[in-house]
């Protein structure tokens, strides 16, 4: 999916953004890399272009527009407005994005928002992340150059009048987002609802403490390896991080609200509080509680009542029950190392409740499963263990299947596309040159040919039918998933059954065992 980020400079050295884009920075530092010379090294692949800056550069450009209009004086006033529109990594693949049509779709998107404004498009191959998800750069001065048409986005004179300055609203933001995913729908390419938040919250400054986080812990493990020692962890993680980890697992496992906060506070020491219709979280060690909002989307009131009442579906429908089932088996408290630990007489007291409701439960619902005996009980564990092995590995093997499958439609959707491509290059003049002029094209459409030489695909199968057989085997695997969901969750509860089982008789063995040891 294509995404768009603002950032604004109040930098009054306009060629430190051209700079940036064209040659190689440090992303912790912001400072060049400089090669064994002391020169500032080129970035490897790049594509710039310049709007309303005439035959000047863009720094002389913005400096012209200042002079002539007298704005842009003071060191508080924003310089330039850079936006980066990222593409989805997908797209590379399975729709034939390469560098010079996403250029392309900048430049025109960069004419069609920001008219009248000196401009630089640049597009870069990949990100910080890696993750090999083409970006546009658009970096505009602030003060626009001439009068343009009114546009109906634009709501005021100074939107349209020269020797005005870009102003980026809320109202600006969504009408660029608007514009992005319209793009991605004419051009064909994978696109996400922009204008409702998707998922987890991550602000720039989180992204960037876990990118120095997780630098750090790679020198440490690298250092740990060198010494011969396994490292304890490989992924850094953030305390928001962390904090939604923990919010999850408990909505993932509770299906009433106060259930959820209370698990929440039992588990976790997570605080959970709601005001004017919205949630906020407190962890430990904090007095401020942090809105869901920063969060995740997940986190809010209604995904999280939404979450609960799918769990309760899904509880009904993996394990239906004409009769009233009791509350979630959990295990028994060890109520004397927890006293020996420094707990309280008050702990005690709600322990020993604890404890008697919880092998109640347990009691009920061994004789609702006519598991009273030891040797039924583990009969029955070892025949859910099987079952839940069994299912799972039928998923996992159907879950490769239909990754192959993905991957041989993402390579024959390019193979079909770039195959007239390759066509004419046996008719044309010079061969070197046309290859060269279409080097990404024919990277990937290489690409496809190597993988299905690779497999022995000699006949290419029909599209249609690949995506008739990915629906039945995504139809099939729903089928075992739910197999295997049902042996988990009745395999978890009887072992937390077992466990309180034998903490209970290991209980009345050491009530028995202190009569005699007083009688000696």
């Amino acid at each position: 999916m294509a995404t768009i980020k603002h950032l604004t400079s109040k930098n009054s050295n306009y060629a430190a953004a051209e700079s940036y884009l064209t040659f190689q920075h440090n992303e912790y530092t912001g400072l060049p890399i400089l090669d064994e010379k002391g020169r500032p090294k080129l970035r490897d692949s790049y594509l710039l272009d310049t709007l309303e800056c005439g035959e000047s550069s863009f720094a002389m450009a913005c400096l012209l527009a200042n002079r002539k209009y007298g704005k842009n004086g003071r060191r508080e006033d924003v310089k330039t407005h850079h936006y980066i529109i990222s593409f989805d990594p997908k797209d590379a693949v399975e729709n034939g994005l390469t560098m010079e049509r996403a250029q392309a779709l900048g430049l025109q998107f960069c004419k069609d928002s920001f008219p009248g404004h000196p401009a630089i498009v640049c597009t870069h191959p990949d990100g910080h992340n890696s993750a090999g998800n083409i970006h546009v750069h658009i970096v505009i001065g602030s003060l626009r150059v001439r009068t343009v048409e009114r546009q109906p986005f634009m709501d005021k004179p100074c939107d349209w009048e020269a020797g005005k300055k870009h102003r980026c609203t809320s109202a600006m933001l969504r009408h660029l987002r608007v514009a992005v995913m319209e793009m991605c729908e004419q051009a064909d390419l994978n696109q996400i609802n922009l204008l409702e938040a998707q998922g987890d919250h991550v602000s720039e400054r989180e992204y960037w403490a876990q990118r120095r986080g997780q630098r750090r812990l790679d020198h440490a493990n690298a250092k740990l390896a060198a010494e011969g020692q396994q490292p304890t962890q490989t992924v850094y993680q953030t305390e928001l991080d962390k904090l939604r980890k923990q919010i999850y697992a408990v909505l993932n496992k509770t299906t009433t609200f106060e259930e959820f906060s209370a698990l929440l506070m039992q588990e976790h020491g997570i605080a959970v509080k709601e005001s004017r219709g919205r949630l906020s979280y407190c962890p430990p060690g904090r007095t401020k509680f942090i809105t869901a909002k920063k969060l995740s989307k997940k986190l809010e009131k209604e995904q999280v009542l939404t979450a609960l009442s799918q769990n309760i579906q899904l509880a009904a429908i993996i394990q239906p029950s004409s009769k009233k089932k009791p509350d979630k088996i959990r295990k028994l408290v060890d109520i004397q190392a927890n006293v020996a630990a420094g707990k309280g007489i008050g702990y005690e007291r709600w322990a020993k409740k604890f404890n008697l409701k919880r092998w109640s439960q347990t009691l009920i619902l061994l004789q609702e499963k006519g598991l009273t005996s030891e040797d039924a009980l583990h009969q029955r564990i070892a025949e859910l263990q099987t079952q839940h092995d069994d299912a799972l590995a039928v998923v996992k093997d159907m879950d490769a299947r239909m990754a192959s499958l993905k991957e041989l439609r993402g390579h024959l959707v390019v193979y079909r596309q770039y195959k007239p491509l390759a066509q004419k290059l046996q008719t044309v003049r010079n061969p070197a040159k046309f290859k060269e002029q279409h080097r990404a094209e024919f990277a990937v459409y290489e690409a496809a040919c190597a993988y299905f030489k690779a497999n022995g695909l000699r006949t290419l199968p029909d599209l249609k039918k690949l995506d008739a057989e990915y629906q039945t085997l995504s139809s099939e695997k729903n089928g075992f998933y739910t197999r295997y969901k049902k042996a988990q969750i009745e395999l978890r509860e009887l072992r937390t059954a077992q466990q309180n089982v034998e903490a209970f008789f290991r209980k009345e063995e050491r009530n028995h065992a202190v009569p005699q040891q007083e009688v000696k």
